[in-house]
């Protein structure tokens, strides 16, 4: 891979997740031609994604048709961790742009990755997001953090009482 890799107007762009849930790792997919590229993000990352590109997309015209084939593709091991996101709306050619950065170190220079989707291929891509988000653990009512059904150790009480639902 290529330090910075611009892969243009995707053919495909798509979310998903592999592992069980409390365990699962977030993968973004990305298709332009041959090639794929596969990048892990935090459940956060998606879900901040997920609900920006729903709120570009309220100013825009409704797209017409959204894809519906958003299954990932093998091979779905992911070429590097998403440090940043960058997303802007261009005019002129009705894409949405975004910039996915690589994490790394501090004093490290790490991969970079633009591409452009549609109004379909991000209102796909949000209400795909949205839903796999929400179909993980639910969030703790006081610190946000995920509840497991063997316990939560909220730090907002310091551990010694369970949260309120």
């Amino acid at each position: 891979m290529s330090p910075s890799l611009d892969l243009g107007d995707l053919d495909r762009f798509t979310v998903g997740t592999e592992g069980p849930v409390g365990k699962r790792q977030f993968l973004v997919q990305c298709r332009a031609g041959d090639t794929l590229l596969t990048l892990k993000a935090e459940k956060q990352q998606v879900s901040v994604l997920a609900e920006y590109l729903g709120r570009v997309l309220q100013d825009l015209e409704r797209p017409e048709q959204v894809p519906r084939d958003l299954d990932l593709e093998d091979p779905t091991e992911p070429h590097w961790v998403i440090g940043t996101l960058g997303v802007s709306y261009d005019e002129e050619t009705d894409r949405i742009v975004l910039v996915a950065e690589e994490l790394v170190a501090e004093d490290e220079e790490g991969d970079m990755a633009r591409f452009s989707v549609t109004r379909a291929q991000a209102a796909a891509f949000a209400i795909r997001a949205t839903s796999l988000v929400e179909a993980g653990r639910p969030p703790c009512p006081l610190c946000g953090l995920p509840l497991d059904a063997s316990g939560h150790r909220c730090p907002r009480t310091n551990g010694h009482r369970p949260p309120a639902t």
